[in-house]
């Protein structure tokens, strides 16, 4: 029986230094594998990314000229990339310490996005807003409460673009909420829920770095979803929400309207009688006073009843379900029209 106890080479290994399992990746092999996560499915199609790269490219413009009035200096914003994540996934991206502002979202069951400024931009932005000079002074701490309120200014002004941009789409009503510089505890939503990220890549003053907007998929869930694919849990997570959810599909449900129609069961009569009839004829179909009546829902034969009358208006009572399936039951013959006709 083989230890359970792993070697230091082993664990050099599987951290990612030499040995056998760096080893076992083929990079040249022809079958090119692929990871896929059935547990979190890739939702960004290639028509839903064209869309959402033209959105958050508005975002970019706007942004740009935005900023370069408020910090009196050049200031490049570039589009990187939109991806989809889970959260963790996110949250690892992030470097300690961090400038994260926390944003809720309205009618969301308590969920948040995230709006990450890179550290360099962020004390980028402080020299600037409080009337620094060119060169920049990168602190390794982070921000403090006063910092803090002059980034908080350009993360508002964010949001309001975020909102902006998703409102033909997805209305969202974003207000900021909270500050975390330490990414392992950021709680915005679960660690495994999967998270839309915008990268957008800031040159200013001399510096590189990274703004990333995260917004939760299921707030977007009316952006991502078509007719041919519909999520099972795409359900409000609001209390407010499912019962608004609740009495429209019931209002919906007693508005629906569907043809109910009884029918006698089916006669023959002879061509020779059919041309002979005329206004206020007499048929003898030879059905009896107490035979069985077929009620067609929506066209289709789903019960059988009894004739009858209620007050003044005659009536059926249903007695049992119709032993022929819809699909198997044959169609009406010529004759049962006519009957129905006379």
């Amino acid at each position: 029986m083989a230890s359970d106890t792993l070697s230091q080479n082993e664990i050099d290994a599987l951290l990612g230094g030499s040995g056998r399992a760096t080893a076992a990746v083929v990079p040249n092999d022809p079958r090119n594998v692929q990871v896929y996560d059935f547990r979190r499915p890739h939702r960004v199609s290639k028509e839903r990314l064209r869309t959402l790269e033209a959105m958050y490219e508005r975002l970019v413009k706007s942004l740009e000229g935005w900023l370069i009035g408020r910090v009196r200096g050049q200031v490049e914003i570039r589009l990187q990339s939109v991806e989809q994540y889970s959260f963790g996934e996110f949250t690892l991206s992030l470097p300690t310490p961090c400038a994260s502002f926390l944003f809720d979202i309205k009618n969301s069951g308590g969920q948040q996005g995230v709006i990450d400024f890179g550290h360099e931009f962020a004390y980028y932005l402080v020299d600037r807003l409080f009337g620094g000079g060119a060169a920049t002074t990168i602190m390794p701490r982070s921000l403090t409460p006063i910092e803090r309120m002059a980034v908080r200014l350009v993360a508002e002004r964010v949001t309001d673009l975020v909102g902006e941009i998703w409102a033909d789409q997805v209305p969202l009503d974003l207000n900021l909420s909270g500050f975390e510089s330490f990414p392992e505890i950021m709680q915005a939503v679960d660690r495994d829920q999967p998270v839309l990220v915008a990268n957008l890549e800031i040159s200013a003053g001399g510096l590189s770095s990274l703004v990333l907007i995260c917004l939760p998929f299921s707030v977007l869930d009316k952006f991502f979803a078509t007719s041919e694919q519909k999520r099972v849990n795409n359900t409000p997570t609001s209390d407010e929400d499912r019962a608004r959810y609740r009495e429209l599909t019931e209002l919906s449900l007693r508005a629906t309207r569907v043809p109910v129609a009884a029918r006698l069961p089916e006669f023959r009569m002879s061509m020779r009688d059919l041309s002979q009839l005329a206004v206020g004829s007499v048929l003898s179909t030879g059905v009896a006073r107490d035979a069985s009546l077929q009620v067609l829902v929506g066209g289709q034969e789903r019960f059988t009843a009894a004739a009858g009358k209620v007050g003044r208006k005659l009536a059926v009572r249903v007695l049992d379900a119709a032993t022929t399936s819809p699909a198997d039951a044959p169609a009406p013959a010529f004759a049962s029209h006519t009957s129905n006709d006379a």
